[in-house]
């Protein structure tokens, strides 16, 4: 279903699929034939498909299965593209640093977020609209590179995406909370223990052993008030630090259904 609608939208904007990499799509704009338009085009194609999955999600719902959400990385840049292999097999396809690069970029998106290049940016046009401009440091790449999150296209698009707000319910105890770094999509580091503060819908509030950095990825154990564990790793990424520099913001990015049910049963609690 997720997969179906998605290449729809794609098709719709004229992308060229390259592969299905698991639940991945890369999508190349610009080849085999390049328009001036490509990386207009790419960003409509990226916000039209942050915006299905609404509906996407109202199916899942509706045959109970577990919602889902996405995260899209848009680089613009000169790459090899072509028939690539050896003389017994070969398959179209694009390689190159920005390849790469936008790998690296989508790795640092959360669910219904957009993050595009310095370069994407430049070559989309003067009405595309961004929200936050970040620098992140990218695995294979010595300086930082400037990211914005996509908010938006004008012109003959019209497409937008809702702004997101974060509403944390603080919790009248702390609640302990255990988690690892995970580094390169790899976990299983020294144990950590943190103390959870608020939570919101697909987000918390969490006060960390030591400080954390921007971008962080963790896997969480949960406790209840009575100390007990609650059953399930909850994986997370740290998405913002509040001025204080004491606590961070974790947005959940994979959520078992038990602990999705503690968390609203926690904030509904709190609020009275």
């Amino acid at each position: 279903s997720y997969l179906g609608a998605m290449v729809d939208i794609i098709a719709k904007h004229n992308g060229t699929i390259d592969e299905f990499i698991g639940d991945a799509i890369l999508v190349l704009f610009g080849a085999p034939v390049p328009h001036d338009d490509d990386a207009r085009r790419a960003v409509a194609c990226g916000l039209e498909m942050q915006l299905a999955m609404a509906a996407v999600n109202e199916r899942f719902r509706r045959e109970w299965l577990p919602e889902v959400e996405m995260g899209i990385a848009i680089n613009t840049g000169p790459v090899v593209v072509g028939n690539i292999g050896s003389a017994k097999r070969t398959k179209y396809g694009v390689v190159g640093s920005h390849v790469n690069l936008t790998g690296r970029i989508e790795s640092f998106t959360v669910g219904g977020q957009i993050l595009i290049s310095e370069h994407t940016l430049q070559a989309a046009g003067a009405d595309v609209q961004v929200g936050r401009e970040m620098n992140i440091q990218a695995k294979g790449f010595k300086e930082p590179i400037k990211v914005y999150e996509l908010t938006g296209v004008g012109g003959e698009y019209g497409l937008f995406l809702a702004e997101r707000r974060y509403s944390i319910v603080p919790l009248p105890t702390a609640l302990s909370v255990r988690y690892t770094i995970a580094e390169d999509k790899a976990v299983g580091g020294p144990a950590h223990v943190g103390a959870l503060l608020g939570v919101g819908e697909g987000i918390a509030e969490i006060r960390p052993e030591r400080p954390l950095r921007l971008f962080t990825n963790l896997q969480m154990r949960l406790h209840a008030a009575s100390g007990e564990e609650v059953p399930g790793d909850v994986y997370g990424k740290v998405a913002d630090i509040p001025a204080s520099g004491d606590s961070v913001l974790v947005r959940f990015t994979s959520l078992p259904r038990g602990v999705r049910r503690f968390l609203r049963d926690l904030a509904a609690a709190a609020q009275g």
